[in-house]
């Protein structure tokens, strides 16, 4: 829910309080390291703050932000620095229900598996999978965050689910 508030300061605070945690993540599906997601998640607030009185209502904040995140990673992901990248962390951090110790445990490594192998596609398929699936965009909002067309998405969306579904299917062909 947008709000109004009284300075600028006051908004940047409530939109860090707001999304943070969502842009952190996001931003570590691309990147692959927390460290360096907590960084970029902070240049999108600076960059927020910077931007603040631009920012002309025709998207949402959580849009803009998606944006900003987005861009800032695919820059750094062009950068030399980040080639060999290594997972040291998993995607989701959502409670797990409280079953039985070994099915929380079941439900951990399968999250975990699903995740590994999400951050495992190119580009183009896993950020169209994470904000479809993960963060819950429509596609209105993420061909408009994207810049791509209704019918690219569909397109990357069924070939990305195809990629897992296979990967799922026949195991990792790297193990």
């Amino acid at each position: 829910m947008e709000q109004i508030f009284y300075s600028k300061e006051e908004t940047v605070e409530w939109l860090m309080n707001e999304y943070g945690k969502m842009i952190v993540r996001l931003a570590f599906t691309y990147l692959k390291q927390e460290q360096l997601a907590e960084d970029v998640a902070q240049e999108v607030f600076i960059k927020c703050y910077q931007k603040l009185d631009t920012f002309r209502n025709e998207s949402s904040y959580k849009t803009w932000l998606y944006s900003i995140t987005v861009n800032l990673c695919k820059d750094r992901l062009r950068s030399w620095s980040f080639r060999n990248i290594v997972i040291n962390n998993y995607l989701s951090n959502s409670s797990i229900s409280k079953k039985t110790p070994e099915s929380d445990l079941m439900d951990i490594e399968s999250r975990r598996e699903l995740s590994q192998l999400v951050l495992e596609l190119p580009v183009k398929y896993r950020e169209v999978i994470i904000f479809f699936y993960y963060e819950e965009l429509t596609y209105q909002q993420i061909t408009q965050l994207l810049g791509i067309s209704d019918q690219t998405l569909k397109s990357r969306l069924y070939r990305g689910r195809n990629l897992l579904r296979k990967k799922l299917e026949g195991g990792r062909s790297n193990d």
